[in-house]
């Protein structure tokens, strides 16, 4: 099963949501700033870009409920890279984009139960039900990809790997564009592949 290149819709950036906030509204691009935005994590904690300056940031939009999301969920593809993430010093971010009532829109406290139920590591989960993070980002598709260098400039954007399939054994021999992402700039390296084609459910953002 592969999927279609996918168009975001409805998402301007433009909404106001008391305690999350994206700043940046141009369309990013790999060697530019990446967008900053802040909020408040699914466990309280306050999350802005511009305070992690100094460190790798992943950003992964992810909704549950996606088949591709979970292929690599539930082969334990995720949660590895978000724990060599850890260990290579990097802050990854999940980011949940979906309106409430469409597919993938969970509440905080359901967000937590699904990452502990998954043994998942991230950093941050942040939910961004108006869809101004995702907007910021031009996020099209759950898993979305991005990472940004500890300078605050957006080093990589695209798929986590590069074959868009379902399928878990497809995994291993896809190239790992994420991965290869991740330890490229956790290194002070250049992506060797700084913008791929993402791959996934389209986000079904707010009107």
């Amino acid at each position: 099963m592969t999927t279609r290149r996918h168009v975001m819709l409805g998402a301007t950036g433009l909404l106001a949501a008391p305690g999350l906030v994206a700043t940046a509204l141009a369309a990013p691009a790999v060697g530019s700033p990446a967008p900053d935005f802040a909020g408040t994590d699914t466990k309280g904690a306050a999350v802005r870009l511009a305070d992690l300056r100094g460190r790798t940031v992943v950003l992964e939009w992810w909704n549950h409920q996606c088949p591709f999301v979970g292929k690599h969920y539930g082969s334990g593809n995720i949660q590895a890279l978000q724990k060599e993430a850890a260990a290579r010093g990097a802050v990854w971010i999940a980011v949940q984009s979906s309106a409430p009532g469409e597919q993938g829109f969970v509440s905080a406290d359901e967000a937590n139960a699904l990452m502990a139920r998954r043994t998942a590591v991230p950093a941050h989960v942040l939910i961004d039900t108006p869809g101004r993070i995702g907007g910021a980002y031009r996020a099209t598709v759950t898993p979305h990809m991005f990472v940004i260098g500890p300078d605050g400039v957006l080093r990589y954007m695209g798929g986590i790997d590069s074959i868009a399939s379902t399928r878990v054994e497809d995994i291993g021999r896809a190239t790992p564009y994420a991965r290869n992402a991740l330890v490229a700039v956790s290194e002070g390296r250049t992506p060797a592949e700084a913008t791929t084609r993402p791959y996934g459910c389209v986000i079904k953002y707010a009107a």
